[in-house]
């Protein structure tokens, strides 16, 4: 026979589990982080979903290369403007600049009329205006380049009357030629899988790092790291190191996928590759470092990681066009290593880049590990407490 102590009911106590209600709220409330979390979440993703999440993308920038200077030709370029897809951000000396200004990302679009475009088109040849856009993510260009069509057939109307009225027929009087450089047959794996190996990269290495020393001190094992004499900067260092090869595994799993499961072109270097995959996972490693410096156990040390994981996934260009974006959250993912790995990596596999080509994505990593890793060293907790 089972004995009940006394004052405690074999079945159920409205006031025992109220107080076991109380304790827990208490405690949720005492964890200022999980509390910033319940709060937080449900606010970040209404902001990025309803305002930052875009899939037709407006103002993309456009360079212009011109060697026919006329009504005609200036009229084809203010209807791009106008159109709210094309934004012209100046003009380039020749195809060369050009190409360089695709492989940078500095341009979208590059446009290229023809010297002799006027009097061809007077003459009723049907001239044709070069149109080179950046395919790499077929998203970001599919409507831009759907409406050029529609845009050339708008000004020969406007344009073409009187005695050139015989010229607007069909058809049409000129001509709109349209390259899709770098992933000319819109294959969408061409964009996704090389971005997959950033955004893998980021949830596994920072969320192991992010509990390497909420790990210790929960287990008890944070002594014996205080009492040896390092610095906290060789402790941070020291736990990155084995997290690199790592993360260096798990890029050639992936690269070796793309290559030969899902037929991704590998145009570029394997040595820059590499390279800038190692600088990286150093990002994505004193993200984690610093993350675990500021948690007080493992609980808080995932959702912090889960907090920083959100933005990079949604706001680094990987799932959405990152030109569709509003300019504050092209901010913040500026702000963001796998907003300029993600530009690195398709830049090597698909354009061939080199290193003067992604230098302007390499320096703000650089500049990104030195400054998280002095976060991380500062808040590193010499103490127990």
């Amino acid at each position: 026979m089972t004995v009940v102590p006394a004052g405690r009911s074999s079945w159920f106590s409205f006031q025992r589990w109220w107080a076991i209600v109380t304790k827990e709220f208490r405690q949720l409330r005492r964890d200022r982080v999980t509390f910033a979390m319940i709060v937080g979440i449900p606010i970040v993703q209404l902001a990025l979903f309803g305002y930052a999440i875009n899939t037709d993308p407006k103002h993309m920038p456009t360079a212009l290369i011109v060697g026919d200077r006329s009504e005609f030709t200036r009229s084809f370029v203010q209807a791009l403007a106008t159109s709210d897809y094309f934004r012209i951000t100046g003009e380039l000396p020749d195809d060369e600049a050009g190409r360089a200004a695709l492989a940078q990302g500095i341009a979208q679009f590059v446009v290229t009329i023809p010297a002799d475009f006027t009097r061809r088109l007077l003459r009723g040849e049907r001239p044709a205006i070069l149109l080179e856009a950046d395919a790499s993510d077929p998203t970001a260009t599919g409507a831009a380049l759907a409406a050029t069509r529609e845009i050339a057939a708008a000004v020969a109307r406007r344009d073409l009357v009187g005695p050139l009225a015989a010229r607007n027929g069909s058809p049409p009087p000129f001509d709109v030629v349209v390259h899709r450089l770098y992933n000319p047959e819109s294959i969408t794996q061409y964009n996704i899988v090389p971005g997959l190996m950033g955004v893998i990269l980021t949830m596994t290495l920072v969320m192991m790092t992010g509990l390497a020393i909420t790990r210790e001190r929960e287990r008890g094992t944070m002594e014996n790291l205080l009492a040896m004499p390092v610095t906290p900067l060789e402790v941070m260092s020291g736990k990155i190191v084995p997290y690199i090869a790592i993360g260096l595994v798990q890029a050639t799993i992936i690269l070796l996928a793309a290559r030969y499961v899902f037929a991704v072109p590998f145009v570029g270097s394997v040595t820059a590759l590499y390279g800038a995959a190692l600088l990286f996972i150093a990002c994505q490693l004193t993200v984690g470092i610093t993350l675990s410096s500021l948690a007080q156990n493992q609980l808080q040390a995932m959702q912090l990681t889960f907090f920083y994981f959100l933005p990079n996934i949604l706001l680094s260009g990987f799932m959405f066009p990152f030109r569709g974006m509003p300019d504050w959250a092209q901010w913040l993912g500026s702000v963001l290593p796998l907003t300029y790995f993600n530009r690195i990596v398709r830049g090597i596999l698909l354009k061939g880049n080199d290193w003067p080509d992604l230098w302007p994505s390499l320096w703000p990593l650089l500049v990104f590990v030195l400054v998280v890793m002095g976060i991380a060293v500062k808040f590193y907790r010499r103490t127990l407490d």
